[in-house]
């Protein structure tokens, strides 16, 4: 068993067999399932938890050799305290980090497979969350699809947990992975967008929609492009494509100035991994 990793900015090339099944799988999921899709989002998570609990999650050892920023947050490093690590649950579309986070007070924010579950429409809300107060930042959303006035007040003028000039480190599916080929007809809540057995959801970017998603926002891109990575099996005879998306977004400095590589080892940094799991460290 062998893996092979290369990095573009390009979009995966189908096979003609890939585009014809996708061409054939166009029917949408009911509004009706899909409505309750989303009011058992939370429970339907928790299951899913609960059944992989001691068999799905592996440690992330490529994090800092792809992210810089987190080198110094390493457990080796001498700074490293786990009295200064605060773990908590949250729901990123509408709680409140304030409750858990100094304003900001973070350096790095980690959206790791975090964004792909959440529905489309409130991808946006999760943004926002860890961006900055005022109406200049919530103006950008009010014209995106599902972006309610409540949702404004909500944001409008309310404080958040991003340092000016730091960043944003996100990683998730890519447009065309092996797992979004795999879906059986009868799977597609919307484009791009899927369900699978269990009622957990998954949609897979491109770069263009999370550009557009982190800018309209007020971040500034730094580094948005595709991982490509084959697991290769010669003597099953399986290729199997992965694609994934990882990109480094800015909030933009109040006074811009040069910025270091990454924090020092007194910095925080805000770590989200699949929905709801979070760290301050």
């Amino acid at each position: 068993m062998a893996s092979l990793q290369r990095k573009g900015l390009q979009a995966r090339m189908l096979s003609s067999e890939e585009e014809e099944k996708l061409k054939r799988d166009q029917a949408l999921v009911s509004d009706f399932k899909q409505q309750k899709l989303e009011k058992e989002a939370q429970k339907n998570w928790d299951l899913f938890y609960k059944r992989n609990s001691t068999n799905f999650f592996k440690d992330r050892h490529w994090t800092t050799r792809e992210f810089e920023e987190l080198r110094s947050c390493r457990e080796q490093n001498p700074s490293y305290n786990t009295e200064r690590c605060k773990v908590f649950q949250c729901d990123l579309t509408k709680d409140d980090l304030l409750e858990h986070v100094p304003s900001e007070s973070v350096d790095v924010v980690m959206l790791i497979f975090v964004l792909s579950a959440i529905h489309p429409d409130r991808m946006q809300l999760v943004l926002q969350n860890v961006y900055k107060n005022g109406e200049e930042q919530t103006a950008f959303a009010i014209g995106r699809p599902g972006f309610s006035s409540s949702q404004f007040h909500q944001f409008a003028l309310r404080p958040q947990v991003l340092k000016p000039g730091k960043c944003v480190l996100f990683r998730d599916y890519g447009l065309y992975d092996h797992a979004m080929l795999r879906f059986k007809a009868g799977s597609k809540l919307g484009e791009n967008f899927y369900v699978r057995q269990d009622g957990t959801r998954s949609y897979f970017f491109t770069d263009e929609f999370l550009a557009q998603l982190f800018t309209d926002t007020g971040y500034e891109e730094v580094i948005n492009e595709y991982v490509f990575r084959e697991t290769v099996n010669k003597k099953e005879g399986l290729c199997v494509p992965r694609v994934f998306l990882q990109s480094k977004f800015r909030k933009p400095p109040k006074h811009p100035a040069p910025t270091s590589p990454g924090p020092g080892p007194e910095s925080q940094v805000l770590i989200f991994h699949e929905v709801d799991a979070c760290a301050s460290i």
